[in-house]
């Protein structure tokens, strides 16, 4: 399998490399960024995070690719496209997902990495329907979504397994690919 890169105006989203992984870790898993995606994770749970990663590229071509800012080469976080894994939810759904670092907030790096996400997933990896997950309290998640053009799906929330307390009701986002091409991303 080739590397894989993209490339946006002031972003490259790309495969993961070794050196990445103790920047991201430092850079998101931080109780602010992880507030809305079950806390903090320990060192199972990083390793985890980290073969799963992997795994969706090996396995569909796609992840959550590591995001890289041009300017510095600084890894911001994540980006990309999975296929939903979650029980209970929409499996098999391309699904767009976006973790970035605190100081990256803001700044229109997640809309301009989740464009570039939704704009592969209707081109190179032939979806028909993109999906996104977050939980009610996440507001500038459900923000990035709505201004994506994703629409609100309530009859396809789900209890998410791997979140606690009242982050549990997933709540899905979608978009068609005849959604997509009418929006002006």
């Amino acid at each position: 399998m080739a590397d894989f890169r993209h490339q946006t105006e002031r972003l490259l989203l790309r495969d993961w490399r070794q050196e990445d992984w103790a920047p991201f870790w430092e850079g998101t898993n931080t109780p602010a960024v992880m507030r809305w995606l079950g806390g903090v994770l320990d060192g199972k749970g990083r390793e985890a995070t980290q073969e799963r990663l992997i795994s969706y590229a090996r396995e569909h071509g796609h992840t959550f690719w590591a995001v890289e800012r041009k300017e510095d080469n600084a890894v911001l976080g994540f980006c990309g496209l999975k296929r939903c894994t979650s029980k209970g939810g929409p499996i098999g759904a391309m699904e767009a997902g976006w973790r970035l670092r605190e100081d990256a907030w803001g700044r229109g790096y997640a809309k301009e990495a989740a464009v570039a996400s939704l704009n592969l997933a209707f081109g190179q990896f032939g979806a028909e329907e993109v999906i996104a997950l977050t939980v009610e309290g996440n507001a500038a998640s459900r923000g990035l979504m709505e201004r994506l053009g994703m629409r609100r799906r309530e009859e396809r929330d789900f209890v998410e397994q791997h979140w606690s307390g009242e982050d549990r009701p997933a709540i899905v986002y979608a978009i068609t690919r005849h959604e997509w091409d009418q929006v002006d991303g």
